[in-house]
């Protein structure tokens, strides 16, 4: 599992295509039209067209990305939320 220093999560998506996530931990999958991410908020799915990723800083957990972004959900939350979180998985 990776260090990451900062315990934020923030997405920033600009026009659609341009895409800034803080408080990833990994990439689970990618390709082009889904990336799964593992983030300190639970699995992230991004749901697009022509999706790559630029970076993914691992020191930090930032990854940045660019693509037709068509959806962005959550799956469930990150094991380390404690018993309570997974009651509700």
């Amino acid at each position: 599992m990776q260090k990451i220093t900062s315990k934020q999560h923030s997405l920033i998506l600009e026009n659609r295509n341009v895409l800034r996530i803080s408080g990833v931990k990994d990439i689970d999958s990618f390709s082009e039209t889904r990336i799964i991410l593992s983030t300190i908020m639970g699995e992230l799915v991004i749901r697009g067209e022509e999706l790559h990723v630029n970076a993914l800083e691992t020191e930090t957990g930032d990854l940045s990305m660019t693509g037709k972004v068509k959806s962005m959900s959550y799956n469930r939350f990150d094991s380390s939320e404690g018993a309570f979180g997974k009651l509700f998985r």
